[in-house]
Order: structure tokens, then C-alpha cells, then sequence
């Protein structure tokens, strides 16, 4: 949904609060109201068990690929740390990317305890994530392009491993970033950026180690509803969790552990970083600060089950504002 030459908005499908079905039903939703990109998260587990999802991504993209013909979609995030090998997900994406025929971009990040403990591999501290997550990219590069690759990297290996269903154009490939360290690492090994705030310093930092003229993408947490207090109830019960410190979204190894962390979060503080309520100006505003801060596209992450409602809302009463 383009709000201006240069400032897109997508639609966020949140895997943790959505079944296979309705984030499907969401895909086509979004695309109908005129959304021209969508982000779906990558998750083995759901943050907290209210959410009570966490389907398969990559089944997920393939049933969208079939149920869409314009929505271009991206991961958000998947992590070639333990849970998938990076040749592996490399089979994963260069499928969806055939599948949804030049409308994917893969989204890779450093991950979180939370899904990748399942393995029973040791939890890498952040710096040793991201040189891991460097390996994988070297490693799933040369197999989107049809090479026969054979690796014997530091923590991955792979053995005379080629692609035969592979897109003509390798996706690009999305690095998340948190902090400087990461922002960089998307500049250097990355075709764009995904960042989760409005932070000018991070884009920044891609820019200045190579990021400069690739895509620079944002993701902003929302929930509309027909009064405040409504919609306090709605993040207090569905989405907690992004009130948290962000250390314990990556160290926290259960959605019972987040649960228990999350009794410390009172509504008030649990709707502190979310755009909340239904006054379109206040919506068009927190889009703006990403464009503000160099972002060329945010996705929005409506929170709760009430999906088809925002659209209607953001069609109808946001998007003429972001025109303007």
C-alpha cells in the first residue's frame, strides 16, 4: 500500500496469534485491501501459550503463494542457527520463491532461544550468532545461484549439496538488526534491513557499510479497537510479551517462562510501546516516524484476533491520511 513515492506500508502475519488457515485468510484479506506486501513470523513456539500458535512457515507461504497473485512476502525472521540448516532453508525459500514467482525475499536473523533450543545444541551468545549467521549466507548464496556446494564451516557443514528447483532470481535476503553490530552485518552481507523500531542510527549503519540504496524495512506493533481501554485489554491479553526487556526475548527458553514473566506486566505498561485506540491520525503518525527515521516500508502488526476489522479501518481511514 503505497503511501508515498518513496514510503510503503505491509501487513505483519503474526504466526504466534494465527492458525495455517487465518493467516492464509489474512494474506488475501490484506492483499484485497490493497496491501503490496506482507512479513510472516518464522517461530517453533509461540511467545506465551494464550497465543496459541506457531505453524510451519514454510508451509504457510505455500498456500498463500496459491491464494494470492500479487502480495509479495518475506519472512520475518528465519534463523539458520541450530533449529534449520542453512541448506536446508536455502530448499525452503528458493521453493517459495518459485512458488510465489519473484514475490519473496527471505528475512534471516540471529534467532531466539525460545525456538532454537530443540536441538539440545548450547545457546550462542549474540556475537558468535552472528558470525553463524554470516556462515549460513556464504554457505546458501552459491545455492540459490545452482552451485554444487560442499562447506566444512565452523558450525555447519555441507556435502556435494545443490538446488534444482531454484528461481531464476535468487531471493534477496533481509538481515534483522537490533543494535549497530547487526545493522552492520545487514550492510555488509545483506540485501536490505528488517528493524523492529524507528531508529535512524541503525539505518545509519547499513548504510554506511554497504546498505546504502537497498531496501530498509520496519516493523510497528498496533491495535486498533473502538476505545482505549478495549484496546489495553486486547494487547494485555494477546501481546504482553513486547513490554518485556528486549535481552529476555532471546534468552527465555519456554512460552511458560515468557508467561511468567509477562504476570510482572500490567496493561498499562504492556500497551506502552504499542500504537493502540482509533484515531487514524495517531496510526499515520507512528507510520511516519519510520519514514522519518529512513525506513522506505514498515509492516503493521495488528494485535489480536480481530483482523478483518483493522483492514476495514486502515483502508478506510489510515491509508487517505498517509496519501495526503
Amino acid at each position: 500500500m503505497s503511501t508515498a513515492d518513496q514510503f510503503e506500508v505491509g501487513y505483519w502475519l503474526s504466526s504466534e496469534e494465527h492458525g495455517p488457515r487465518s493467516l492464509v485468510d489474512g494474506a488475501v484479506r490484506a492483499e484485497a485491501a490493497g496491501f503490496a506486501h506482507a512479513m510472516i513470523s518464522d517461530h517453533f513456539h509461540p511467545w506465551l501459550p494464550a497465543q496459541g500458535h506457531a505453524p510451519f512457515v514454510w508451509g504457510v507461504l505455500g498456500a498463500i503463494a496459491q491464494a494470492t497473485s500479487s502480495l509479495h512476502l518475506s519472512t520475518g525472521v528465519s534463523a539458520p542457527i541450530w533449529r534449520i540448516h542453512p541448506a536446508v532453508l536455502a530448499q525452503a525459500a528458493a521453493t517459495a520463491a518459485v512458488l510465489l514467482e519473484g514475490r519473496f525475499a527471505l528475512g534471516l536473523g540471529t534467532g531466539e532461544r525460545l525456538n532454537e533450543h530443540i536441538t539440545g545444541q548450547p545457546w550462542p551468545r549474540p556475537a558468535v550468532r552472528r558470525r553463524m549467521l554470516r556462515e549460513a549466507i556464504d554457505m546458501m548464496r552459491p545455492l540459490f545461484e545452482g552451485k554444487e556446494v560442499n562447506a566444512e564451516g565452523r558450525w555447519h557443514t555441507t556435502e556435494h549439496a545443490q538446488l534444482f528447483t531454484r528461481p531464476v532470481v535468487p531471493p534477496p535476503i533481509w538481515i534483522a538488526a537490533s543494535g549497530r553490530r547487526s545493522a552492520k552485518l545487514a550492510g555488509r552481507s545483506g540485501d536490505g534491513m528488517l528493524a523492529v523500531a524507528a531508529d535512524a542510527t541503525l539505518v545509519d549503519a547499513f548504510a554506511a557499510t554497504g546498505g546504502e540504496g537497498k531496501p530498509c524495512v520496519g516493523q510497528m506493533h498496533v491495535c486498533w479497537a473502538a476505545d482505549d481501554d478495549d484496546a489495553r485489554r486486547t494487547v494485555a491479553r494477546w501481546w504482553p510479551n513486547g513490554a518485556l526487556p528486549p535481552i529476555l526475548n532471546t534468552e527465555l527458553e519456554r512460552p511458560r517462562d515468557f508467561a511468567a514473566a509477562c504476570e510482572l506486566v500490567d496493561e498499562a505498561t504492556a500497551a506502552g510501546p504499542v500504537t493502540i485506540g482509533h484515531d487514524p491520525e495517531q496510526f499515520a503518525r507512528a507510520a511516519l516516524r519510520f519514514a522519518a527515521a529512513g525506513f522506505g516500508r514498515v509492516y503493521v502488526h495488528q494485535i489480536g484476533p480481530d483482523q478483518p476489522g483493522f483492514l476495514q479501518f486502515w483502508t478506510d481511514e489510515v491509508s487517505p491520511l498517509l496519501r495526503d
